[in-house]
C-alpha cells in the first residue's frame, strides 16, 4: 500500500519518540527532529510506510551513533511477556478451542508496537489481553482455520519483540508440520531479530531465519534472496502486525495477515474501528476458485 499524507506527521514523532529513548538530552532530540524533516520533504509516496520509515529510523541511528534506540524496552516487555505466557498457556490448554484462543493472544501481543504508539505499558497490553480474550471473534478464528486446512508448511513472519512470545503460544497450536519463523534482519523500532527469537524460545524448537532486511516489515525488494526463495516456497504465509501488511498486502500468495488495526490511515482502507483484531486471508478467493 501507497504512504499517506497522514503517515508523514507519524513518521517524525517515530524519529523523536526513538532519540527520546536513547538519550535526555534536547538539543540530540531537536537535531535528529529536524533531519527527518528533511528527509521526509523528500519522500516518495509511492512507496509503502515502512519503506518510510526504514530511511527514517537508519537516519536516527546514524545521527545518534545507536545501533538500537529501543533496546531496553525490547528487554522489558520480552521478559513481561515471558512472565505472563506460563498462565497464558494453561489457559490455552484448558480452553475448549485451544487454537482460538491462542490467536487471540497473538492477536492482542500486538499492541506491543513502538512504532504507531508513542508508549506501551504493562497496564495497556494486559487490558489489550483481557478485551482480546472477550471480544466475538468468531468469524476471524473461523478464517484463520479455513487458511490452514491442507498446509503442510508455513512460513511465520514475526513482528514484535514480546509480541513473539505469545506468537510461540501460537505456533504451538499450529496443525501443520513444518513452521518456520523469520524475524528482521537487523534492529528497527522494537521490531523482533533474531536475538530476541532466541530469549523467546522460538529458536529450541522451531527453525528461525532473519530476512536480511532493516524495514519495520516485509519489504521483498529489500529481503535477502534467500529469504525471497523461502517466501515465494511456502504453502502458507501468516504475517503479523500492521507493518507486515502495510508491505504485503498487494503482493499475490497465500498470505493470512492477523495484526491489531492501530492508525486511522489502515482502518480507512479496512473499513473498520481502531484497535480492533483483524484476520485477513488473501488466498481465500483463490482457494474457493479452486474448491
Amino acid at each position: 500500500m501507497k504512504t499517506s499524507l497522514d503517515c508523514i506527521p507519524c513518521l517524525a514523532r517515530h524519529a523523536l519518540s526513538a532519540a527520546r529513548m536513547a538519550t535526555d538530552d534536547e538539543q540530540v532530540h531537536e537535531r535528529v527532529l529536524r533531519e527527518a524533516i528533511g528527509a521526509l520533504s523528500q519522500i516518495d509516496m509511492a512507496a509503502s510506510p515502512p519503506v518510510m520509515a526504514q530511511q527514517i529510523h537508519r537516519l536516527v541511528r546514524q545521527v545518534m551513533g545507536v545501533d538500537d534506540p529501543y533496546q531496553s524496552v525490547k528487554q522489558r516487555f520480552t521478559q513481561l511477556a515471558l512472565e505472563l505466557s506460563g498462565p497464558l498457556r494453561e489457559r490455552i490448554a484448558a480452553s475448549d478451542d485451544p487454537l482460538g484462543t491462542a490467536l487471540r493472544i497473538a492477536l492482542a501481543g500486538n499492541a506491543i508496537d513502538f512504532g504507531v504508539y508513542a508508549d506501551v505499558s504493562e497496564a495497556d497490553l494486559q487490558r489489550t489481553l483481557d478485551r482480546a480474550l472477550k471480544v466475538p471473534l468468531e468469524a476471524e478464528i473461523a478464517t484463520f482455520r479455513q487458511a490452514l486446512l491442507g498446509v503442510s508448511d508455513v512460513l511465520f513472519l514475526a513482528d514484535n519483540t514480546g509480541e513473539i512470545v505469545f506468537d510461540r503460544l501460537l505456533i504451538e497450536q499450529l496443525p501443520c508440520p513444518q513452521v518456520t519463523v523469520a524475524v528482521r534482519g537487523a534492529p528497527v523500532i522494537n521490531d523482533a531479530t533474531r536475538e530476541d527469537a532466541e530469549t523467546a524460545g522460538l529458536t529450541d524448537r522451531y527453525e528461525v531465519i532473519d530476512n536480511g532486511s532493516d524495514g519495520p516489515g516485509t519489504i521483498l525488494t529489500d529481503c535477502s534472496a534467500a529469504f525471497v526463495r523461502r517466501f515465494e516456497q511456502a504453502s502458507l504465509i501468516i504475517a503479523k502486525g500492521q507493518g507486515n501488511y502495510e508491505t504485503l498486502s498487494d503482493v499475490a500468495g497465500n498470505i493470512v495477515f492477523l495484526f491489531m488495526a492501530k492508525c486511522t490511515v489502515i482502518t480507512s482502507r479496512l473499513g473498520c474501528p481502531i484497535d480492533t483484531f483483524q484476520v485477513h486471508w488473501t488466498g481465500q478467493g483463490s482457494r474457493e476458485e479452486g474448491a
